[in-house]
């Protein structure tokens, strides 16, 4: 997985790019092919919020996937730990999805196959 990480309205200090990567990277078990994360961290500068108010995004591109998340915190980590959350509550619930889409279609040709009686014994 290739991850981009972008800083708005801050330094991006070895630090922070180091935790955004490693918490990111922790999403590729869940990826079965190649992907692209576009994370992005910042300040928020929305004048009716007071205080820090930080930002992380995370746009997940690849593998059949488009997904996205956001969330604002008042620490910088924080944000970045809650959107690591939302995305892999995503991409589980994309994977169980599947399968459960998957299960539903076998049952039916099964259901089919039953219909037939193309396994009965002739007499």
């Amino acid at each position: 997985m290739k991850i981009n990480i972008k800083a708005t309205g801050i330094a991006l200090t070895p630090a922070i790019f180091g935790y955004a990567n490693k918490k990111i990277s922790s999403l590729e078990k869940y990826l079965a092919g190649e992907a692209v994360a576009q994370v992005e961290v910042g300040k928020s500068t929305k004048h009716h919020k007071s205080g820090n108010v930080f930002r992380a995004e995370v746009h997940l591109v690849g593998g059949g996937l488009d997904l996205y998340a956001v969330s604002e915190k008042a620490d910088l980590y924080a944000a970045i730990d809650v959107v690591k959350d939302e995305i892999t509550h995503a991409l589980t619930q994309n994977k169980t999805k599947k399968e459960t889409l998957y299960r539903r279609g076998a049952a039916t040709i099964k259901n089919m196959m039953k219909g037939l009686n193309i396994f009965k014994k002739r007499n």
